[in-house]
């Protein structure tokens, strides 16, 4: 499956429109992460467990759309969106949410 954030793919003209797919995700918030990563925001230095969590998300949003666009017979996704919220009380939980045009190219 052929994804990109572009409108257009150079050379690979859409056949056909297929609708918009989306892909979501939402993470809880780890106690033991919460820690070492308010320690690190103390020392400086980045949070390796937050950074692993939220790609692990985006790659789990970006495969349910891709899912969702080869249910359609699309053979790519342009035009892609990657957005990022928190959620819940105290902001405990992350949302990662992908959505796309799922297409055929000719």
């Amino acid at each position: 499956m052929l994804m990109t954030t572009t409108s257009t793919i150079e050379g690979q003209p859409v056949r056909e429109y297929l609708g918009v797919v989306t892909g979501e995700v939402i993470v809880g918030a780890n106690i033991f992460k919460d820690l070492f990563a308010g320690i690190r925001d103390i020392v400086g230095g980045r949070s390796g467990a937050y950074e692993n969590s939220l790609r692990d998300a985006r790659q789990t949003a970006l495969a349910e759309l891709a899912d969702e666009a080869r249910n359609l017979g699309a053979n790519a996704v342009i035009g892609i969106d990657l957005d990022y919220e928190v959620l819940g009380k105290e902001g405990s939980m992350l949302m990662v949410t992908a959505s796309g045009t799922a297409v055929k190219l000719g």
